[in-house]
């Protein structure tokens, strides 16, 4: 089995087993559950960059995801979240999945915020998803404290990627490929 086939069974193992952390029974408990786990994210992106604000009310669009994940040499996380679209005021709830290799050791929940810079950007994020790969991060976190890669923004497809490492311990070096898309027992 090539080494992309076991990060991709990986990080949809890991995906599956994140969305059993929400527990919730019906569809739209779920939804409410995203909603909350979204604004409280967004509340703790405003407080660590106080600019985010202004840049996400300025923004065409903007998602916001929780995830969950596990390391050990391999990696793997999921979770889900929403992404927002400002010009019909639509949200549309979404999953996404991360696989990595490197130097790495832990578990962690993070939270993950990208801003939108154009229209086009969150109608094909919203429509197709995105794969974001060969991204490399370092980072070192514990109990919402982050050093190194935790917290930090990178520029992808026409946004803002930024993430905070919320709980857990993250310790290493590695290469990461992303993959968001929409959650149909959601929508």
């Amino acid at each position: 089995m090539k080494l992309r086939n076991v990060f991709a069974l990986f990080a949809t193992l890991v995906a599956f087993c994140a969305s059993g952390a929400l527990a919730a029974t019906d569809k739209a408990s779920k939804q409410a559950e995203v909603r909350k786990a979204t604004a409280a994210a967004l509340e703790k992106f405003y407080k660590a960059q106080p600019k985010l604000k202004s840049d996400v009310a300025a923004a065409p669009g903007y998602a916001v995801f929780t995830s969950y994940g596990l390391s050990f040499v391999f990696g793997g996380s999921g979770g889900s979240g929403l992404a927002h679209d400002k010009a019909s005021g639509k949200d549309t709830f979404m999953s996404m999945a991360q696989a990595s290799a490197g130097v790495q050791a832990g578990i962690s929940q993070n939270d993950v915020l990208l801003v939108f810079k154009t229209q086009k950007a969150v109608q094909t994020f919203i429509d197709k998803g995105w794969e974001v790969g060969g991204g490399g991060s370092a980072s070192a976190g514990a109990g919402g404290k982050t050093a190194g890669g935790g917290e930090g923004e990178q520029f992808v497809s026409d946004a803002t990627y930024y993430t905070i490492t919320k709980r857990g311990l993250e310790v290493g070096a590695a290469v990461a490929g992303t993959k968001f898309w929409k959650d149909k027992s959601l929508n």
